[in-house]
């Protein structure tokens, strides 16, 4: 275990280094720069603001500087906001997106599997029929559909929901709600093709000729072993939900990381597109390294011997 969790963390060292020095590259090969859109700037404080931020440095010398102050925990000063770093933007943001994120992975991981479930003990029954209905409106329809219908039939009619802002718990219940929509459906369908597998495992029969109840098969070896690709997507899920919420954070007004990413982006905010990308990369590259290692404790027949699977 060791072994493997060792090499994980030295591929997942290399994979934010390609990351960074292709964004980095990336990034500055499109024509323009930060300060092109103020206007008719005074060639004097155009130069002085170039000079500020390094960006008069050979690109090469630019990369460098900017990888050396990465290691050391310091993604920069952002070049449109006076009063923070870009650090501190994070730090601002991340917990709400974070918030927001982790309430629908919950709401996704538990109503996920347990509608897969109900449409493969009821294959080709009407509670399957009613699942996967669900499940093919969640997949289909847009998250922001779900947010703008939540807001006109919901939010509006009934003072308890806000219609956006953030702060109080109940401002958290429909964003989480919209977000955690399309994952939970294509979860159920995930669930659902994978216990249909394994209920028509020998393992299975065998479980309910030793006279278990169905109960018991079900929930000890059949939803057991049926969950283990829903596992294997949790990673990607959980990270896609904390970081690709800025549409549902914009429909809301919440305060969240999204929104800092997506003004990066139209403001030509070199060190805060870096930053947020950097992070949102962070979090997608921990999260299959902790799904990684939890795979192999809920699955004792996977070995890991050598650093091997």
């Amino acid at each position: 275990m060791k072994k493997f969790v060792l090499k994980r963390i030295l591929i997942s060292v290399i994979t934010m280094w390609v990351i960074i020095t292709v964004t980095f590259f990336m990034m500055h090969s499109i024509p323009g720069d930060p300060f092109a859109k103020e206007g008719r700037m005074p060639v004097q404080v155009y130069e002085a603001l170039q000079a500020k931020y390094g960006l008069d440095q050979p690109l090469g010398k630019q990369y460098t500087i900017y990888l050396k102050n990465v290691v050391q925990g310091d993604l920069g000063n952002s070049m449109k906001s006076k009063t923070e770093t870009v650090n501190e933007m994070i730090a601002r943001g991340a917990p709400v997106s974070a918030r927001l994120g982790l309430q629908a992975f919950v709401i996704s991981m538990i109503l996920g599997p347990a509608l897969g479930s109900i449409a493969a003990l009821y294959q080709n029954k009407l509670p399957d029929y009613i699942m996967m209905i669900i499940a093919i409106i969640g997949i289909s329809v847009p998250s922001f559909i779900f947010a703008s219908m939540m807001i006109q039939f919901i939010a509006k009619p009934i003072d308890f929901f806000p219609i956006g802002g953030w702060g109080e718990w109940r401002h958290t219940i429909l964003p989480s709600i919209a977000l955690a929509l399309m994952p939970m459906a294509s979860s159920a369908r995930l669930m659902r093709s994978s216990m249909l597998d394994v209920l028509g495992q020998d393992y299975i029969r065998t479980a309910r000729s030793k006279g278990l109840s169905k109960l018991r098969v079900i929930l000890n070896h059949a939803v057991r072993n049926a969950i283990l690709p829903i596992i294997s997507t949790m990673g990607t899920t959980l990270s896609g939900l904390l970081t690709g919420s800025f549409v549902i954070e914009k429909i809301f007004g919440i305060p969240g990381l999204g929104n800092f990413f997506i003004t990066s982006i139209t403001n030509r905010d070199y060190t805060l597109i870096m930053g947020t990308t950097i992070f949102y990369a962070l979090i997608l590259i921990v999260m299959l390294l902790i799904v990684d290692v939890l795979y192999t404790v809920i699955d004792p027949r996977i070995k890991l011997s050598g650093g091997d699977n």
